[in-house]
């Protein structure tokens, strides 16, 4: 946690992979080799995908329940910069943040490091949310820490 107010937060991680920027890079636009399916509405993280270009959806679809052909979707995140191998920046409010008067941007920088890439998530989110900002800031850190660990063990099973 880098700082948080009732007003807003913003929260940072970093892993080392042994990968080079651009092979990191296009692991972070498969989340579904990653992301944790307990935080999927889903409950399938495989039902993630993320198109990596400026406009693109990180977008989750739910599969059908009641036999009926009916499929949902969830947007939960726009790409808003793609850089490959150095930097993928998405515009949302993740969660239970979706359903509040907050916007959020997600930054992944990709930076060269010994003997391979290091990734810094940065997750800075701002606006109103009905019991503030302040008390969910550690879950969503908690949360995004958990991500970018499943995102290390994808980084590193690769190999």
């Amino acid at each position: 946690m880098v700082a948080s107010s009732d007003a807003g937060f913003v929260v940072q991680a970093s892993v080392d992979v042994a990968m080079a920027p651009d092979a990191a890079y296009a692991l972070l636009a498969e989340p579904g080799r990653w992301w944790n399916s307990a935080h999927t509405y889903s409950g399938d993280a495989r039902n993630m995908v993320l198109a990596a270009k400026a406009g693109g959806c990180f977008c989750e679809t739910l599969p059908d329940k009641n036999g009926k052909g009916a499929f949902g979707s969830i947007e939960h995140a726009r790409v808003i910069y793609a850089a490959p191998g150095q930097r993928l920046r998405l515009s949302g409010a993740l969660g239970p943040l979706q359903s509040e008067a907050v916007t959020g941007v997600l930054d992944f920088a990709i930076a060269p490091a010994p003997g391979g890439s290091r990734v810094t998530l940065t997750y800075s989110v701002g606006g109103y949310m009905r019991r503030g900002l302040a008390p969910i800031a550690p879950i969503v850190d908690k949360v995004l820490v958990e991500q970018l660990d499943g995102y290390k063990r994808s980084a590193d099973s690769k190999g």
